[in-house]
């Protein structure tokens, strides 16, 4: 027998990031997702988003995975309002709650098989009592008023003597 075969550490093919303690509260029938999102912005900077039951470490040093998700949300600036669309499927319009600030957006969804929350810190001022939303087939569309209209950033070309 080969004592390197017989001494190594097994690997569990269960244990993904190898964090198997951690990992004690998914049981069957607990759904876990994790994933990250990559765009290019305006800008041309790249923007990378994490969505899912984010893993949160306690005092003790273990991963707590909380029953809500994260969503994956895309915003855009327009001239006159923003635009915000979230993936939120497999709940009812009726289990969604927004609440909207100058300056934040509150995404809360409560029902019986999916939990979701996602605070969205907004570029600009809005008008909160000018927002208007649809949901349809898992996706949440969120039209919300700007309170100052976009600057007009045009370049000019200026002469030098």
């Amino acid at each position: 027998m080969n004592p390197y075969w017989d001494n190594r550490k097994r690997r569990d093919p269960f244990d993904f990031f190898g964090m198997d303690d951690d990992f004690e509260q998914i049981q069957p029938g607990k759904s876990f997702v994790h994933g990250f999102n990559f765009r290019i912005g305006p800008d041309g900077k790249t923007k990378i988003e994490e969505f899912g039951n984010r893993p949160k470490k306690l005092d003790e040093g273990k991963t707590f995975f909380s029953d809500e998700r994260e969503p994956l949300t895309d915003g855009i600036e327009g001239d006159d309002d923003i635009f915000v669309t979230v993936e939120v499927p497999g709940v009812d319009k009726e289990d969604i709650n927004l609440n909207i600030t100058e300056s934040s957006l509150d995404i809360n969804v409560n029902s019986l098989n999916r939990k979701y929350h996602k605070l969205i810190d907004l570029p600009c001022t809005v008008i909160p009592n000018k927002s208007k939303a649809t949901y349809k087939n898992g996706i949440l569309d969120i039209a919300i008023k700007r309170k100052d209209k976009k600057r007009d950033d045009k370049r000019y070309r200026v002469n030098i003597e």
